[in-house]
């Protein structure tokens, strides 16, 4: 797609300073950008390859006008702004309705117009899939679902049991859709499964990451609410509510039981404990413990930082002795108070 720097700018909502003739054909980062990029730069740590970039034009902050010799495109947040422009620029290829040959689809289902379900796609009774919706090849739905409009299963997505999905959700491959939750009552030892009953249940616009897994409930429902965004290799268990535009980063376990609000975003490699609540607008740092509710929103981080493998080793020799030590200075202190009273 071509656009003129004035065009662009219309469809983005943003001010054009220089140039808004130019044609604008691709986006490209700041130093492999060429005649006909569109790049962007946040902040001042991009300021040295702004000031080199060969870009037509850059999606800049007010503050760094004054050090973009491209035709600048002025907005008061340019990665959104760059983000739309792209989706402008690159849009994705146009839906080819159509049932592949090799796809085994049952009987009772309802399958609504403009829908392509690819190679090797096994469907099972009772499914719906809503209008223009994409199933990649080797997608298999093999229990009760609905599949809301203008959804995108990529491809090799499992769906392994009853779930109720909203439209434009995306679900990337290999992801596992309503598995069994990890449920097991323990008699004298030995592990005895509890059925699990609930559905998953997505909302609008959701996209579940590569390899990502949501365990279907119990009794009641795992939900993910509209808009929430979950990376790759996520494990969610059964129960869990994700709140309304939250987004959780890769390799994040989150146990059963547990409510995340909305508008939270959860770093990379956390550990959520079930049966927990989590406030709207939090915000846990990469490879966090979180072990009891929190009730306000904010940054919540724990564990330590990567250092020199000899002063790790030291420190962790001394942790065992970090009580000991406590003991010992909660005992001066109380003399020491002690002594002062009696001057």
């Amino acid at each position: 797609m071509t656009y003129s720097v004035r065009e662009l700018a219309r469809e983005i909502g943003v001010d054009v300073l220089g140039n808004g003739d130019a044609e604008i054909t691709h986006v490209a980062d700041l130093d492999e950008s060429q005649q006909g990029s569109l790049s962007f730069a946040a902040s001042n740590q991009y300021l040295n390859k702004l000031k080199k970039t060969k870009a037509t034009a850059v999606i800049v902050p007010e503050v760094l006008v004054a050090h973009c010799n491209a035709t600048a495109l002025v907005s008061e947040n340019p990665y959104l702004s760059f983000a739309r422009a792209a989706k402008l620029l690159h849009p994705e290829d146009e839906q080819i309705a159509g049932i592949h040959s090799s796809a085994v689809i049952h009987d009772d289902c309802e399958i609504a117009d403009n829908v392509y379900i690819g190679p090797n796609v096994v469907i099972s009774a009772k499914c719906t899939i809503g209008s223009d919706c994409h199933i990649g090849p080797g997608t298999i739905i093999t229990a009760p679902s609905f599949i809301g409009a203008s959804s995108r299963l990529i491809a090799r997505v499992s769906i392994v049991g009853p779930v109720i999905m909203g439209e434009r959700v995306i679900i990337h491959p290999g992801a596992v859709i309503a598995s069994d939750g990890f449920g097991l009552a323990n008699d004298n030892g030995v592990w005895e499964k509890i059925p699990q009953l609930g559905r998953v249940v997505l909302g609008d616009d959701v996209e579940v990451g590569a390899n990502t897994t949501i365990d279907r409930g119990a009794l009641k429902d795992t939900i993910i609410e509209q808009g929430a965004k979950l990376d790759n290799q996520i494990q969610i268990a059964h129960n869990v509510i994700i709140g309304a535009h939250t987004a959780i980063a890769g390799c994040t376990g989150i146990a059963g039981s547990t409510v995340i609000g909305k508008h939270c975003a959860i770093g990379a490699a956390a550990g959520i404990q079930g049966h927990i609540k989590i406030a709207d607008g939090v915000q846990v740092s990469g490879m966090a413990a979180i072990r009891k509710s929190i009730t306000e929103p904010g940054l919540y981080s724990s564990g330590t930082t990567a250092q020199d493998n000899k002063s790790w080793l030291r420190n962790a020799a001394r942790f065992k002795d970090l009580d000991t030590l406590f003991k010992r200075v909660n005992d001066i202190m109380k003399r020491l108070e002690r002594m002062d009273k009696g001057k």
